[in-house]
């Protein structure tokens, strides 16, 4: 099966993961849990009218956790390396290979340097729209790639941007993540014939 790692479990890193593995690739997640969230408390997050920061990260590893995805909590990514036929990460307790990486570790731009990302002038990684570094099959997220837009719905946004590319190059054509209810169709037909 497909894998993606991702390094990182903040808004960014998790939203990557539960679309990945919401699609059916195998995602693992490796995180310190030192996310700026825990100094937060969301007001402006679409949908959400007042949540304080560690909350949300509850809800979103609840989230997470409910498609099966690999969370290692509290075990860091020490080393990143492509080999040719996707990547290693490294950790305290051993290498773990995947297909995918999506770096989501906010302004610590450390692994990037270390895998050999370009860079921009202003020192964050240098990633497409869809947050692909210069490193084929590797992503950037959140701060990694912004030098001062860091919010939660911009990172959330750049994880599933990640993610939806990873989802697109491994079936062959754009690939959307939409949800639609069983009854959808009755509820949009109603409304069309009011």
């Amino acid at each position: 099966m497909t894998s993606v790692a991702i390094v990182g479990g903040g808004p960014a890193g998790l939203s990557a993961a539960l679309f990945a593995a919401k699609n059916g690739l195998d995602a693992t997640v490796f995180d310190t849990d030192e996310t700026w969230m825990h100094k937060a408390h969301l007001f402006n997050y679409p949908g959400l009218g007042s949540i304080g920061g560690s909350e949300f990260m509850g809800v979103l590893r609840q989230q997470v956790d409910d498609f099966d995805v690999d969370r290692r909590q509290g075990e860091e990514a020490t080393a990143v390396a492509a080999d040719g036929d996707g990547f290693t990460v490294t950790t305290a307790d051993g290498e773990h290979e995947a297909d995918y990486l999506v770096l989501a570790t906010g302004a610590d731009r450390s692994l990037a340097e270390d895998l050999g990302c370009e860079m921009t002038d202003d020192g964050t990684v240098d990633v497409s729209v869809e947050m692909e570094t210069s490193v084929e099959d590797a992503y950037a997220t959140g701060a990694m790639g912004r030098a001062e837009e860091w919010q939660a719905v911009i990172a959330a946004g750049d994880g599933a941007a990640a993610a939806l590319n990873i989802l697109s190059k491994e079936k062959g054509e754009h690939y959307h993540d939409f949800d639609v209810p069983a009854d959808a169709a009755d509820v949009f037909g109603s409304m069309a014939e009011d």
